[in-house]
């Protein structure tokens, strides 16, 4: 393998775990500070990029997709919203199993609803009229899109990593992992907090689902599929940590684009992701970046 075809697949595989880290970062995020796993965070990811395909394709590629990463994260917030307040809030207190099947259960229901809002067909869009095209460097064609997409997933973490760690927000946050009873005390209104969090992790979801859209095809599995890698992603970083994910992202889109760009192991890509995962389980169960539970 030649140097050039060496950058070619480690770009790639950026572009794998940018998508991946945005929608892993707000699967953490609500974990940390809700103590929930969200079974329906991967149906939030594909409502967004559904509907970023559908108003793209309506309204074309200078203004659609703009117009539908938009219109995704608002609606998908206001789902997330409505999750919050009518499912989760009902559960918070209960065993982590009540809350898996809780989860579990939307995310039956909004399938099924994607199935039969958008159809089972698999649909596709163009990137935006801007980021069209590729360039050439060192013999190879690099997408401008994938070259958006990790630039974009690298503003969306120091953002996040900014709002945890350098706003009053953050803190309430950080505060609510710890002790949420002593922060409710002290005058913050958790449960408004609870939904706040839930609902940016909701976002997070849907700018994955919405990046994603113009660079694969967009079809009712694709929540599974991203719930699936998601988990592992998070069980690599450490469930619950922002730079666990990111890290856990890079490994995971790495190890796929490499894996599927050769002959040899590309039956098996998927297969490496998991033998990563438990490795990392036999050595620190807890995850590289996170912290045993107490």
């Amino acid at each position: 393998m030649t140097p050039g075809q060496l950058l070619l697949f480690a770009v790639g595989g950026l572009a794998n775990a940018a998508y991946l880290f945005i929608v892993t970062a707000g699967l953490s995020l609500v974990f940390g500070a809700l103590r929930i796993i969200n079974m329906a965070h991967g149906s939030l990811y594909m409502i967004a990029a559904f509907v970023t395909v559908v108003v793209a394709n309506q309204l074309g590629a200078s203004l659609g997709f703009w117009s539908g990463l938009i219109l995704a994260l608002v609606l998908t917030g206001v789902i997330g919203l409505l999750m919050e307040i009518f499912v989760l809030r009902r559960v918070y207190k209960e065993e982590h199993l009540v809350q898996l099947l809780g989860t579990y259960a939307l995310s039956l229901i909004v399938a099924g609803a994607v199935r039969i809002v958008f159809g089972a067909g698999y649909r596709t869009v163009r990137p935006p009229a801007l980021l069209t095209g590729s360039f050439s460097f060192g013999g190879f064609r690099y997408s401008n899109y994938s070259i958006f997409m990790i630039t974009a997933a690298v503003g969306i973490g120091v953002g996040v990593y900014l709002l945890l760690y350098r706003t009053a927000l953050g803190r309430n946050i950080r505060a609510a992992v710890s002790d949420p009873e002593l922060l409710n005390v002290s005058g913050v209104n958790v449960s408004r907090l609870y939904t706040t969090v839930f609902v940016i992790g909701a976002a997070l979801a849907a700018l994955g689902g919405a990046m994603v859209a113009p660079s694969q095809a967009v079809g009712p599995t694709m929540d599974t599929d991203v719930l699936v890698l998601a988990f592992a992603i998070s069980v690599i970083g450490g469930l619950g940590s922002i730079v666990g994910s990111a890290v856990g992202a890079v490994i995971v889109g790495e190890v796929i684009s490499f894996g599927l760009n050769n002959q040899y192991t590309n039956p098996f890509a998927i297969a490496f992701v998991f033998i990563v995962m438990a490795g990392v389980l036999t050595v620190r169960p807890w995850g590289l970046f996170g912290r045993p539970e107490q």
